[in-house]
């Protein structure tokens, strides 16, 4: 506590001994960094660039790559600064601005997720409506839901949060994720409560919506055989990023309600892969399985070479 500035600060007890290697830290996750950006923007630009990919499932993945491009501004510069930084500190009202962001883009990617996997359902399953239901005016709609949806859900217990009690400075992690509510002096009830029913709005009904569409695309592709290829070219990709990306946010939001106690390398890298998985490998996922972006990709480096 800063009583000079009146200015609260927490700080991050999560790194494994980042004196020791803070210049190796610092390298590897600045490459990441430019790595993820360079890949995202370069993706999204052949979308926008192309007419032929502005149709909705092309449109619906640049905003998952823009999503991505957020994401990592929002938690890499931190992550650097501290890398590089005697004490990993920070005020408890940029730690709550950094939760909101994290989860509200997070929450982005589960409604863009179910989206595109709507998209797919209607294009599969019914393809003589497509034009009909998938319309500019939907798409912009659903595109602008995305985000304003989980910032709404998000931001309620953001500001509940900012006027609580805080007796706790120390967290174990390196970034401020859902770990923040052990820092209140008294655990609130209600935000526990909506934050489980935030949990299940934003990521449980998202991923069995997903699961019940690629159901009944499985059932069509395989009742005809002429829509098997383009089913496993759209859907396969969309699966495995679903599946991992499940897993690592599960464990993310379950970590503060569990009180088992996890070793510090284990948390340090199981938060690392939340900050790097999706965001660098959404690209490589849809620029190498969806031909349509993969044959622009090859036409650009191939003309480099």
């Amino acid at each position: 506590m800063d009583n000079s500035l009146n200015v609260t600060y927490i700080t991050f007890g999560g790194h494994v001994e980042v004196h020791k290697y803070r210049y190796l830290y610092f390298v590897i996750m600045f490459k990441l960094y430019i790595l993820t950006i360079s890949c995202n923007l370069t993706i999204v630009c052949i979308i926008v660039i192309h007419k032929s990919l502005h149709e909705p499932m092309y449109i619906f993945i640049a905003a998952l790559l823009i999503n991505s491009v957020l994401f990592s501004t929002a938690i890499y510069p931190k992550l650097l600064i501290d890398f590089l930084s005697e004490k990993q500190i920070i005020s408890y009202s940029a730690c709550l601005l950094q939760w909101f962001i994290y989860y509200s883009l997070l929450s982005s990617d589960f409604f863009l997720l179910s989206v595109m996997a709507y998209d797919r359902y209607v294009s599969i399953c019914n393809p003589l409506h497509y034009p009909t239901i998938m319309r500019k005016t939907t798409v912009n709609i659903l595109l602008i839901s995305a985000w304003i949806v989980p910032a709404c859900q998000v931001s309620v217990p953001m500001c509940l949060s900012a006027n609580k009690k805080i007796c706790n400075f120390y967290l174990k992690g390196i970034l401020c994720n859902s770990t923040v509510h052990k820092l209140h002096c008294v655990t609130s009830r209600l935000l526990n409560i909506y934050g489980l029913v935030v949990f299940g709005s934003a990521v449980l009904l998202p991923v069995l919506f997903i699961l019940f569409t690629y159901t009944r695309i499985l059932v069509v592709s395989y009742r005809c055989q002429g829509v098997r290829r383009k089913a496993a070219q759209t859907c396969l990709p969309h699966l495995l990023v679903l599946f991992s990306f499940s897993c690592l946010i599960a464990y993310d939001v379950l970590l503060a309600r569990l009180e088992i106690d996890f070793p510090k390398t284990l948390r340090l890298i199981m938060a690392l892969l939340v900050v790097i998985y999706q965001p660098l490998f959404n690209p490589i996922i849809y620029g190498l399985k969806m031909r349509g972006i993969y044959v622009h990709l090859k036409m650009l480096f191939c003309k480099r070479v």
